[in-house]
């Protein structure tokens, strides 16, 4: 049976970084199951780390040896430690985290949950009457591991009003527009068909960006 965290202290005592590509820090949680203390890794990245943890502390046991690493892959959560709780003890710990990027063939691979992590780009994709493709696009969405909303603009009239009018002087106006409206970061796109599409705005840099504006400009 599973018991209440808040009766664990975690300590965080250090974390060694050997790494140059990563964007968010490995999080740490621990989660109680009957003696044992599972203590579980989050990588909320887009590629693999490597991670190896060392605990010290008191009220509990655990497996002697130099740590492992173990491979964490993108927006997954593995467990990479247990410890044995001591009876009528509550456990106080600190760990040491090891990250790498540069990848081992030596590492403890095990099953890993995919976790949803938030986007390059803060995803927004607006619902309308008369879209073919919306239903594709939010299925591909809840089977990716990005966070994203929707609205349903019929139950948001004041939105519809804005879109509208925001798309009243361009090539496509509302009414013909039969894509979800799609916002990635505040700016919004009426072309994007499907997930790859999506993908290809989400990840385009700055400089891209402004040269399709460009582009689009002068074909108008």
């Amino acid at each position: 049976m599973k018991k209440p965290l808040n009766v664990f202290i975690l300590l965080v005592f250090a974390v060694q970084l050997t790494l140059s590509a990563q964007d968010r820090p490995i999080k740490i949680v621990d989660e109680r199951v009957n003696n044992r203390l599972m203590i579980y890794a989050i990588n909320e990245n887009e590629h693999d780390l490597d991670v190896s943890i060392k605990v010290k502390g008191s009220g509990f046991r655990q497996r002697a040896g130099t740590p492992r690493l173990h491979r964490v892959p993108k927006a997954s959560k593995i467990n990479i430690a247990s410890l044995v709780v001591e009876r009528g003890r509550v456990p106080v710990y600190t760990y040491e985290l090891t990250v790498n990027d540069s990848l081992s063939r030596r590492v403890v691979r095990k099953p890993s949950t995919q976790v949803k992590i938030d986007p390059k780009k803060n995803i927004l994709v607006y619902l309308k009457d008369g879209c073919s493709t919306c239903d594709s696009l939010v299925s591909k969405l809840d089977k990716s591991y990005y966070k994203y909303r929707t609205m349903n603009l019929q139950e948001k009239p004041e939105v519809k009003d804005f879109l509208v009018r925001t798309f009243k002087y361009t090539k496509t106006p509302y009414d013909s527009i039969t894509n979800p409206i799609v916002s990635l970061g505040g700016t919004l796109y009426s072309e994007i068909e499907n997930y790859d599409q999506l993908l290809e705005k989400l990840n385009a840099d700055e400089s891209e960006m402004k040269e399709e504006d460009e582009t689009e400009e002068k074909k108008n």
